[in-house]
C-alpha cells in the first residue's frame, strides 16, 4: 500500500480501510498461533499498513474512535 494512494482517499474510505486491515491482522494472528499461516512475513507488513493508515488519518484529523 502506497502513502500517495492513501492521501487521495476520503475520510470514510480511510476508516473502512483501517477496519479491514485490523480484521485481517486479527485473523492472521490466530492462523499464526495455530500453525496454519504459511507466509509469516505478512504479519509485520499488515502492522506497517495499519500504522500508515493511522498516520494519514491523523494528518487529515480524522476521528478513528
Amino acid at each position: 500500500m502506497k502513502v500517495k494512494e492513501l492521501r487521495e482517499k476520503s475520510a470514510e474510505e480511510i476508516k473502512t480501510q483501517l477496519i479491514d486491515l485490523k480484521k485481517e491482522y486479527f485473523n492472521m494472528r490466530f492462523q499464526h498461533k495455530s500453525g496454519q499461516l504459511g507466509n509469516t512475513v505478512a504479519l509485520p507488513n499488515i502492522r506497517k499498513d495499519i500504522a500508515r493508515v493511522m498516520t494519514i488519518a491523523r494528518e487529515k484529523n480524522i476521528n478513528l474512535r
